[in-house]
């Protein structure tokens, strides 16, 4: 742009600033943030004039000036321990504090303030103005040899930018108080919701739900240390934790390392300085959930202020923070957030400091004794407040009169047990011999007469023993025939020959006698081997001739049953033997059992066939009839047997089939309500937790 230029181009570098500016002006109505805004202008600016570098600084109330963006400054203007840094800080200062442009000449300064512009270059400077005063400095860096006309237009330039500049600064200066205060809404919202209940898993899920919303990160989780171990009890957006996942498996194991260790842990994708064990377990755990930042914190028990103390939070060391016992880990991830480190620890400590109080309320009240219990009443006050009282008294009295009752109002108390039917006069067929059963000649359901045969059995083994002790009884009786013939044909004999003879006659006698008694021995083992029905009646096996159809069978073994059915019937009950306490005392309970006319003692029995469930019968049960030994039942368990008599009215009534099932109810006279539908419970209490 030097005065030698046709009016052509200097037309067309004034279109290109007015350009420039257009786009200055349009990014500083943006909502961009400032990381992205200073290098943006600063370039164009740069560009617009073509100049040979420029600076943003800024504020700052720590350390003076800041380097926001920089493009081609002197490496020695930054290196704040050389000379020509300090006095051009100085410089810079001054002109901020002044608050209007100007231009700063090269080599230009005053030894007396130590400012000073120590580069070849002309420094175009512009204040950078924010509703609340200069907050810092727009600096060119520019040619000393351009005319003064063309210096005096760089610097109304610039002033031009650093006013949108400014305008920028207030609309960002109201978007930060408003997000902040925005923040704060959030946070005291936060606090109020985390402290509002003291059920501790309710507040480990308002943490973890409300910090992922405050933090504005991807999940939140909150963990509490039980046994030295830390187990995951909420994470922001689950209503229910499954424990066996391999994720909450991975994080419970990171959360324990972290606690054990007492130190926060901040995972930003680097594992270089973490130790072996937290390396391992945040290796596993981001393989699982691939965060990009992982944060844990242990979440230590609050520190116990006295009232008044306000700088006991802020007087307090870091070696008393560490003392203070651990109780639970809190864990914020990022996934698909990038949030900067700066923020994320800001906002992460506003949730820590309100989880830690918050879960060690909960935790203190969680363990007070049977908590639940006075939870439980708590919550039943209100029936007694207001107008709930006269109902809630109401129905306790209907309550208590209803219990009252139960142990007043007497009620029959029956002892019930399973059974069967089956005819009194019933005998079993037994195997009296090992054998093969060779023909049967009855069937299911035949009538049957005393000593028919019903089955007849063969024996190989005793066959082959009859046949050979048949031929040694004839060998023998042969044998014996011979020497009683040469004994009564022999007359030359002396006496000797004689005794001999008479002795050798008298062995085979003897060997004829027992092999006689041996064969009518297995003869006798042979008619057995022919069943004989023990009694007339009925056959009640089913499929008798199937069941032993060529069967082998043992001595003792049951081949079929033979019932009189048009005798007396009975029902065999298989009592409990738990319940033969209460047998028992009905039958020495005068009141309680009867008598018959031969003064016997019996109880009262009703009797329901399982055909007809419907219609009740009625008998009677003799202490006789009572087992004396407990068998087991694969049912009922431990059980004892007894016989119910029906009477003559339930005979003609009940359908005459063996076997049939039963349910018997032996009257045990009267007892309060509460016993006969409790008993059983107390007495399981008693055999159970008691003994």
């Amino acid at each position: 742009m030097s005065s030698g230029s046709s009016d052509e181009n200097v037309e067309q570098t004034k279109r290109q600033i007015r350009t420039l500016v257009n786009e200055v002006a349009e990014l500083s109505k943006s909502d961009v943030a400032a990381g992205e805004f200073y290098p943006a202008v600063l370039q164009k600016v740069v560009n617009a004039l073509a100049a040979r570098g420029g600076a943003v600084w800024l504020l700052d109330g720590e350390s003076g000036l800041r380097l926001a963006h920089h493009i081609d400054i002197a490496p020695s203007l930054i290196d704040a321990n050389k000379q020509e840094a300090i006095s051009h800080g100085r410089l810079l200062g001054r002109l901020i504090q002044k608050g209007t442009p100007e231009l700063v000449p090269p080599y230009s300064g005053s030894e007396q303030t130590g400012e000073a512009n120590p580069t070849e270059f002309l420094l175009v400077t512009s204040p950078l103005i924010s509703p609340k005063g200069p907050v810092g400095l727009l600096e060119i860096f520019q040619r000393a040899q351009t005319p003064p006309e063309a210096q005096v237009g760089y610097l109304k330039f610039v002033k031009h930018i650093t006013d949108l500049v400014s305008e920028w600064l207030k609309g960002h200066t109201l978007q930060q108080v408003s997000t902040r205060q925005e923040l704060w809404q959030q946070s005291d919202q936060f606090a109020r919701l985390v402290h509002e209940n003291l059920d501790l898993k309710d507040t480990a899920f308002t943490i973890a739900n409300e910090g992922r919303r405050l933090i504005d990160c991807d999940r939140v989780s909150v963990a509490i240390l039980k046994g030295g171990k830390a187990k995951v009890i909420a994470i922001s957006g689950q209503d229910s934790i499954e424990n066996r996942s391999n994720n909450v498996r991975a994080l419970n194991n990171l959360a324990t390392r972290v606690i054990k260790s007492g130190e926060p842990l901040w995972y930003d994708g680097s594992t270089e300085d973490l130790p072996a064990q937290l390396e391992e377990a945040i290796e596993d755990y981001v393989d699982l959930s691939h965060g990009r930042t992982v944060t844990v914190l242990p979440i230590r028990q609050p520190e116990r202020k006295l009232e008044g103390d306000v700088l006991a939070e802020r007087n307090e060391t870091n070696e008393a923070r560490v003392r203070r016992e651990i109780i639970g880990a809190l864990i914020v991830e990022q996934i698909e957030t990038q949030l900067s480190r700066q923020t994320l620890e800001g906002r992460v400590d506003l949730v820590y400091e309100h989880a830690c109080r918050a879960v060690s309320n909960s935790m203190n009240h969680s363990n007070i004794l049977f908590m639940p219990v006075w939870k439980f009443l708590d919550r039943c006050l209100w029936m007694f407040r207001g107008s709930a009282l006269p109902k809630t008294a109401s129905i306790l009295g209907l309550i208590g009169a209803a219990l009252l009752s139960m142990f007043l109002i007497p009620m029959d108390f029956d002892l019930q047990g399973n059974g069967k039917l089956k005819p009194t006069v019933e005998r079993q067929v037994f195997a009296h011999a090992d054998g093969e059963v060779d023909k049967v000649f009855i069937k299911h359901n035949d009538e049957v007469k005393k000593d028919q045969t019903l089955v007849r059995l063969k024996n190989n083994e005793l066959e082959q023993q009859i046949q050979t002790t048949r031929g040694q009884y004839k060998q023998s009786l042969q044998q014996a025939y011979e020497w009683k013939r040469k004994l009564n044909s022999a007359t030359t004999l002396t006496e000797s020959e004689r005794i001999r003879l008479q002795q050798d006659y008298n062995q085979a006698e003897q060997e004829a006698t027992n092999r006689q008694a041996e064969l009518s021995l297995l003869e006798e083992r042979q008619t057995k081997l022919q069943r004989l029905s023990p009694i007339d009646g009925v056959v009640t096996t089913w499929d008798v001739e199937k069941v032993l159809a060529a069967r082998p069978v043992v001595t003792g073994q049951v081949l079929m049953t033979i019932a009189d059915p048009n005798g007396p019937w009975e029902v065999e009950v298989m009592m409990p033997e738990k319940r033969m306490r209460y047998l028992d005392g009905a039958f020495k309970t005068q009141g309680v059992y009867k008598l018959d006319e031969a003064g016997q003692k019996y109880l009262d029995v009703e009797i329901i066939l399982m055909t007809g469930p419907d219609v009740k019968h009625y008998g009677k049960l003799y202490q006789p009839a009572v087992g004396q030994r407990a068998e087991l039942d694969p049912e009922d368990g431990a059980v004892v047997r007894m016989r119910c008599v029906p009477n003559d009215q339930a005979m003609l009534e009940i359908s005459r089939r063996a076997g049939a099932r039963v349910m018997a109810d032996v009257k045990c006279g009267k007892r309060s309500v509460a016993f006969v539908c409790f008993y059983e419970v107390i007495e399981w209490i008693r055999a159970n937790v008691l003994f």
